[in-house]
């Protein structure tokens, strides 16, 4: 008899994600306020790829319900993008957790400036209330998914 196929590993989603002048502060590196838009500018072009021409599991209405940043490098202004991996980590019945780390570049050994996760939840605006997950989006962010990120106060 044969085996069943093996299903297809969960991977991590990287984009490049390129830096802004006015990213920098003083002190000639990246502002800590601004990571949360470059996760912003990697959710927005990760969610095109992944979604594609079906945004409406998403377009119905998403609000950020929490952000936790670890910095771990200072990432100084440059002309090359960074690489930002993203991946879903939880999800729930009206929401899901998206993983990030910001590194140099694609290699696994490059350099981390920084972890991120972020909750999403599904919002009905109409209702004023949260939504449920449907299948679609649930079986997108399975293909996506993996393990929480590694924050140092979850290594202690």
């Amino acid at each position: 008899m044969p085996e069943p196929a093996a299903a297809e590993a969960p991977s991590r989603y990287r984009v490049d994600v390129p830096l802004r002048w006015s990213d920098m502060d003083a002190y000639g590196h990246v502002n800590n306020v601004q990571f949360l838009r470059l996760l912003e500018d990697a959710r927005v072009i990760g969610f095109e790829q992944w979604f594609g021409q079906d945004r409406s599991v998403l377009s119905e209405g998403i609000l950020v319900a929490r952000h936790e940043i670890e910095y771990v490098a200072p990432l100084l202004f440059r002309i090359a993008p960074i690489v930002v991996e993203m991946w879903a980590t939880r999800l729930g019945g009206a929401g899901f957790d998206l993983a990030y780390e910001v590194r140099d570049s694609g290699d696994p050994d490059s350099t981390v400036y920084a972890r991120a996760e972020t909750t999403l939840v599904l919002y009905d605006f109409e209702a004023s209330k949260p939504r449920r997950m449907d299948a679609s989006l649930r079986d997108v962010l399975e293909q996506h998914s993996g393990e929480p990120v590694a924050f140092r106060w979850r290594r202690r």
